[in-house]
């Protein structure tokens, strides 16, 4: 099964999802899914209460729900997760009324991924959308979209050398970060207060952009340098996560303050609606 994980976004609730390559299938988190439909502040004893409720659901239980690894607050970890027909018989079960949108939003979800593989820019386009509606700002998404391409850029780099992705991408990615940040990622997550978050989704424009500095200077040394061993592999993702540790500390000594901040999405985008607010404040002949 080649798996990609991805969030979506219901009613500007995220839920994590796995894309499956082979079966062409979304796999949606059952927690997220409920704690979005019930609102409850504890899914995991929601759902224990719920197939109690419901006998057969809790008979055929074993055929609805599949194990994945998603990212939590703990860092990647095995979590209960039903395809969109164990979704709907999930649905059943639980008096929302929410569920009739929510299986539509789900059906277009599906709908979406399907056309996104005929046409890979709408996968971009939807990126675009979803973070517009989360708040961010333009100059924000186009330094975030392009951290993804970066990004994978540098995963690809890595699979070309015969790296294997899970452990391997996340050690050497933890070097890329601590070498120019000081951070390792967990430390950099606890610091910005993040849990289950997206690290790069709640770094600055200047901190995304060092990072992409740090992961396109890997890129470069490793295509340049042909990294045979993973021992090689870390000394060169130490060698471009330390061309953007040179530019950081290099800023930072003309701006007289550090770059990394403990600012994260929440903060960031109370920030922008401030700044919005005082704008229409400000009268025509003022500006």
């Amino acid at each position: 099964m080649t798996q990609k994980q991805a969030i979506q976004l219901f009613e500007e609730k995220k839920i994590r999802t796995v894309w499956d390559d082979e079966q062409e299938k979304w796999y949606f988190s059952i927690a997220d899914v409920v704690e979005v439909l019930t609102d409850s502040k504890n899914p995991t004893d929601y759902i224990k209460k719920m197939k109690k409720r419901d006998p057969l659901l809790a008979e055929g239980w074993g055929q609805i729900v599949t194990p994945l690894a998603l990212s939590t607050a703990g860092g990647k970890q095995r979590v209960n997760c039903a395809s969109l027909e164990g979704i709907f018989r999930i649905i059943q079960s639980i008096p929302s009324p929410k569920a009739e949108p929510f299986k539509l939003w789900m059906a277009q979800v599906a709908s979406n991924r399907i056309d996104q593989l005929q046409d890979p820019e709408l996968s971009i386009d939807q990126a675009m959308l979803d973070y517009k509606r989360l708040g961010y700002s333009d100059n924000w998404i186009n330094q975030r979209l392009k951290s993804i391409e970066v990004r994978k850029e540098l995963t690809d780099e890595w699979k070309r050398r015969g790296i294997e992705e899970g452990v391997s991408f996340a050690t050497l990615t933890d070097i890329i970060t601590k070498t120019w940040s000081g951070k390792t990622t967990r430390e950099y997550k606890r610091f910005k207060g993040l849990k289950k978050e997206n690290l790069r989704d709640n770094m600055t424009n200047t901190e995304l952009i060092l990072n992409m500095l740090a992961e396109t200077a890997t890129t470069d040394l490793s295509k340049a340098q042909n990294p045979e061993s993973f021992d090689e592999n870390m000394a060169v993702a130490k060698k471009g996560g330390n061309v953007a540790r040179k530019a950081r500390m290099e800023l930072e000594k003309e701006l007289g303050h550090p770059v990394v901040t403990q600012l994260n999405a929440k903060d960031y985008l109370k920030q922008i609606g401030n700044a919005s607010e005082n704008a229409e404040l400000i009268e025509p002949d003022e500006a």
